[in-house]
């Protein structure tokens, strides 16, 4: 039976949108507890590509997810989830031990901070039916026909060889089909160490068209001699307008084919409250956003909403001011819903925190 998302009320989708990724089982103390503590966890899943499915297809996107899960009940409730949050899992793969040995769904655990104690998270990822599939045996031409837009992270490639491989051989595949590529970084410390994260993300610049972050890639000051440093060396997490245009425009020299770069920067005031603004890059201009300050009930998957509001405003030609202020509302927003997806339905509620409205809405 064909998927249909009822968001859509009937009208086709202005854009086909497509992700690869682990999903993973995350496991979490209620109320705050410490995981030494606990004596149960509430499960729900996530991952960085499954979010941003999860929240486009929120608001309407005809979205669509690709990742391999262990054939057993674990697997199948990764992927009723993101169905019964209407993203397409047809090419989901249900792996037996024969396709993937320890034929393992990824699990994270989570510790959420409070007031000044910061949140902490653990891996238990490794040897999961995703990190261990043979992906030669997926011909990715068929995978990816019929989508305009495909979204990766620098997550993904830290898994493994293969599932690297995977990484640069969608990119290709999506260059020449002229499809949209959007692609985070998202450095992940307890996967790869930041050398590895920067000498394979750069490889992926060249095929990017809106980039997320300016982090892990080598833009060095002088190609020929790296004993010169980074353009980015000494800006600082916080930077000004005028520290990041440098940084964007560095960016725009080296690759031409960038369309847009965005990041959003992070004020923590504590581990319960926090303030978002984001700088964008786009058409020439370097755009700053409002600073939104706001109270934290679930801070894991902000960056993934940050990612997903962007990519919305952009496909709904959105003017540029509001594409980064939409971005960072979707971060905000997402910072007060438990689990690691953006499940808000409505862009409307995003438009209203975006233009600081906070009335009851009747």
């Amino acid at each position: 039976m064909e998927h249909f998302n009822p968001l859509l009320k009937n009208q086709e989708s202005p854009r086909h949108f497509f992700t690869i990724g682990e999903i993973m089982l995350r496991l979490s103390p209620p109320n705050y507890e410490k995981i030494r503590m606990a004596s149960s966890f509430e499960a729900s899943y996530g991952g960085s590509e499954a979010n941003i499915a999860l929240a486009l297809a929120n608001l309407g996107i005809d979205s669509t997810f690709f990742s391999v899960v262990p054939n057993n009940s674990l697997g199948k409730s990764a992927i009723r989830w993101l169905r019964s949050n209407d993203v397409h899992c047809t090419p989901v793969i249900l792996a037996d031990p024969e396709d993937t040995p320890s034929c393992r769904l990824g699990t994270y655990y989570l510790e959420t901070g409070y007031g000044i104690r910061a949140s902490k998270v653990i891996y238990d990822r490794k040897h999961s039916a995703f990190s261990e599939f043979d992906f030669n045996r997926v011909d990715l031409e068929t995978l990816m026909d019929g989508y305009d837009w495909l979204h990766l992270s620098g997550i993904t490639p830290a898994l493994g060889k293969n599932c690297a491989d995977l990484v640069l051989n969608s990119l290709r595949v999506a260059k020449e089909k002229g499809m949209t590529v959007s692609f985070d970084g998202n450095f992940r410390s307890a996967l790869w160490t930041w050398e590895e994260a920067r000498d394979f993300c750069t490889l992926c610049l060249p095929y990017v068209d809106v980039l997320l972050g300016i982090e892990p890639y080598h833009l060095w000051k002088d190609e020929a001699d790296h004993g010169k440093g980074d353009v980015k060396d000494g800006v600082p997490f916080q930077p000004s307008y005028e520290e990041q245009d440098e940084v964007f425009q560095a960016f725009i020299a080296r690759y031409p084919n960038l369309q847009c770069i965005a990041r959003h920067v992070r004020y923590a005031h504590s581990g319960s409250e926090n303030s978002l603004k984001a700088y964008m890059w786009y058409q020439g201009h370097t755009f700053e956003s409002k600073l939104f300050t706001f109270n934290i009930l679930d801070r894991v998957g902000g960056g993934d909403a940050f990612a997903s509001g962007l990519i919305y405003a952009m496909m709904e030609n959105y003017k540029p001011m509001d594409m980064i202020n939409f971005a960072v509302a979707s971060s905000a927003i997402k910072h007060t819903i438990h689990g690691d997806g953006n499940i808000t339905d409505d862009a409307k509620d995003i438009r209203n925190l975006m233009n600081m409205s906070y009335d009851i809405k009747r």
